[in-house]
């Protein structure tokens, strides 16, 4: 049909049949991908979680490096250089003890990425041990671990950050302890409910038939088939942990002066930002870009392991 020319009259001839051997005309064209590579691909699909990708990527190298090239010390008190503007010499201005302000964001994203991803990296820890025997065993298991856990979720957030701010002082330890003490609920509950899908499954019927033991079958075979959902809670709990960082910090019961935090920095650049407000947009601007970066990824890696978006 394609040597077709305007004018030409319709005969049968040019609809004969191409000319295809049986193999060729069996040949799957398309290449078999593992799940994995799907997701991946997907992912790589998408470009706001990319955008998401390469953002966490910029925020991140930058905490690392950006402290080690400038040539400004975070902890020095310059009072000759007091509320300075952003200039060549200090790119993101000075504070009110003429503290390098481009140091100490990047101090702060350091201490802020540190809380943000041990507070995750811990609740994942306990959310895959917890929620993985309340969904194997259920039953009295399931029932008594499940209402121990709500009885922490129903406690006020603030009020187990005040009673560990008696007996602790407040810095970086005490806010993970503080946000871990019942950050892991979700993601046990999470953990809990793909496991109670799984179990019944029928390789995890067979490993119990072949005498494989209770934690075996969980760790072995039911919590890597859980990933999909484990990873997009674990990517879009480190946003919420870092913010609660900067929240605490805000209200002067986390991270304490002279250490640098974005909240820390929010907290005094408030008290400014009317004559200086250099001091109060780095550090919120550059928080609030994070916390928007590991969103958009997040729901970014949720999408791609939602098997109702596959095409």
């Amino acid at each position: 049909m394609n040597n077709v020319k305007k004018g030409d009259t319709i005969r049968p001839e040019l609809f004969a049949p191409i000319n295809r051997d049986g193999a060729s005309a069996e040949r799957i064209e398309r290449k078999r991908l593992t799940a994995w590579q799907d997701i991946r691909m997907r992912l790589l699909g998408n470009k706001l979680a990319m955008i998401g990708l390469y953002l966490m990527g910029v925020v991140l190298l930058f905490a690392i490096f950006a402290p080690i090239i400038s040539p400004q010390d975070h902890f020095t008190n310059d009072l000759m250089n007091t509320n300075k503007a952003p200039s060549a010499q200090h790119w993101f201005g000075t504070d009110d003890l003429g503290r390098d302000m481009f140091e100490r964001t990047w101090k702060g994203a350091q201490v802020s990425l540190f809380v943000g991803f041990a507070a995750a990296m811990i609740d994942l820890f306990i959310g895959i041990i917890y929620g993985g025997i309340m969904g194997y065993f259920g039953g009295k298991v399931d029932e008594v671990m499940n209402r121990f856990a709500e009885i922490l979720y129903a406690i006020p957030y603030l009020l187990v950050v005040i009673l560990l701010l008696v007996v602790m002082e407040p810095s970086m330890t005490t806010i993970i302890v503080a946000m871990s003490i019942t950050g892991w609920i979700n993601m046990a509950w999470i953990v809990r409910g793909q496991i109670m899908q799984l179990k019944n499954q029928e390789y995890a019927l067979a490993s119990k038939a072949l005498g494989a033991g209770s934690m075996r079958i969980i760790f072995r075979h039911l919590i890597p088939n859980a990933m999909g959902p484990i990873l997009v809670t674990l990517t879009l709990t480190v946003p919420s942990a870092i913010f609660t960082e900067a929240f605490l910090s805000f209200l002067g019961l986390g991270v304490q002066s002279p250490v640098a935090s974005w909240g820390t920095m929010i907290s005094d650049g408030v008290k400014s930002m009317e004559l200086f407000p250099w001091r109060l947009f780095f550090p919120a601007f550059f928080l609030s870009l994070t916390m928007f970066a590991f969103n958009i990824f997040g729901d970014g890696l949720r999408d791609a392991f939602d098997p109702k978006l596959k095409k």
